[in-house]
């Protein structure tokens, strides 16, 4: 016999509402938790009304194929995309069971001409809708336009977004005001007076560029005496963060503070490992990865910012999936996640 959501709840050790609220994607709710939901789900066979209903009309046998969600992301290297890799995996696994198929396609960088290869590649392949984490620029523009305005696809842009784009919904982390809040420990860690660095990744990740312009707004207006020496671009790769670290402290002895929103973190501790500063700057991450979570717990950073990576893979997957299924549109436009700050001592 099929599990209940009584089951499950018990099982998970929550409430009935947060089992209602994790499976069907309602509300906010902790990615951990809503993990331990799916996966005691799983374990114990439990198959939702709406699941059964479809499987009672016919399921993927109504139609002569699967429809299938075609899933675009850029970085797949970085540590980052290893939590949002598992949100897609498990909505994945989740959504064959309807009938739905997802084709990944990966980027090892941000490229926008990769890009536009793999969206060749998906739409000779007759997806049914497409979750893209966006070049942001006018040929993907245009190309999402097209696909939206001429086949009518279904369109959700996760992680990064892009302008102009009349896309269902964006599910993500508020990329300005997790800068906002960058800007805020920095300027509480230096007491408001300062150097302070910026290194961000490629400018054509709206992500990225969103958390810049956050953090300068938010220095600029609350810390006026904190001096940003420059913004660095490090193309999300480990040598370059190193290298920037490297030349500004050279030009900078007295630097305070450090923020960086790209991939490629691995390079602060290798800059101060050269440098064996005895009093090294204010360091603020992005992402909860294993490896950021060690430098936090060493001392190498003082603060993290997370952007539950997870939750914004399986989120725009399961949203697709509704307006598939369903027709059933997203509550909102901007579908955030929470912005997680970690010291090392609630980790």
């Amino acid at each position: 016999m099929a599990g209940t959501i009584q089951q499950i709840a018990e099982l998970a050790g929550v409430s009935r509402g947060t089992v209602d609220r994790a499976l069907n994607h309602r509300g906010r709710i902790n990615p951990e938790v809503a993990r331990r939901i799916e996966q005691v789900a799983e374990e114990i066979g439990y198959v939702s009304r709406r699941q059964r209903r479809m499987e009672e009309s016919g399921g993927a046998g109504a139609s002569s194929r699967p429809e299938t969600i075609g899933v675009i992301t850029q970085l797949s290297q970085s540590s980052f995309m290893i939590p949002v890799g598992q949100g897609i995996q498990a909505a994945g696994k989740k959504l064959e069971r309807l009938g739905i198929r997802v084709a990944l396609r990966e980027s090892a960088g941000v490229d926008a001409a990769e890009q536009l290869r793999l969206l060749d590649e998906l739409e000779a392949e007759g997806i049914d809708a497409l979750a893209i984490m966006p070049v942001d620029c006018d040929e993907i523009r245009e190309r999402l336009n097209r696909l939206i305005s001429k086949r009518g696809l279904p369109v959700i842009t996760f992680n990064s977004d892009i302008v102009g784009v009349s896309r269902l919904c964006f599910v993500g982390l508020d990329n300005k005001k997790s800068g906002q809040a960058a800007a805020g420990l920095m300027g509480l860690m230096l007491h408001g007076h300062g150097k302070v660095l910026g290194i961000t990744g490629n400018f054509s990740n709206s992500a990225s560029s969103r958390r810049i312009d956050g953090f300068i707004e938010e220095l600029k207006q609350s810390f006026p005496q904190i001096e940003l020496v420059g913004i660095q671009s490090s193309f999300d790769c480990t040598e370059e963060v190193e290298s920037c670290i490297l030349q500004a402290m050279a030009a900078h002895p007295d630097l305070k503070g450090i923020l960086v929103v790209s991939g490629g973190q691995a390079g602060v501790k290798q800059a101060f490992e050269k440098l064996g500063p005895s009093r090294r700057p204010f360091v603020i991450l992005y992402d909860l990865t294993p490896k950021n979570a060690r430098y936090l717990q060493e001392g190498t950073v003082d603060f993290l910012i997370d952007q539950e990576g997870y939750a914004q893979g399986y989120r725009a997957l399961s949203l697709l999936a509704d307006k598939l299924r369903w027709n059933k549109d997203p509550e909102r436009e901007y579908m955030y996640t929470n912005i997680h700050i970690k010291t090392k001592y609630n980790l």
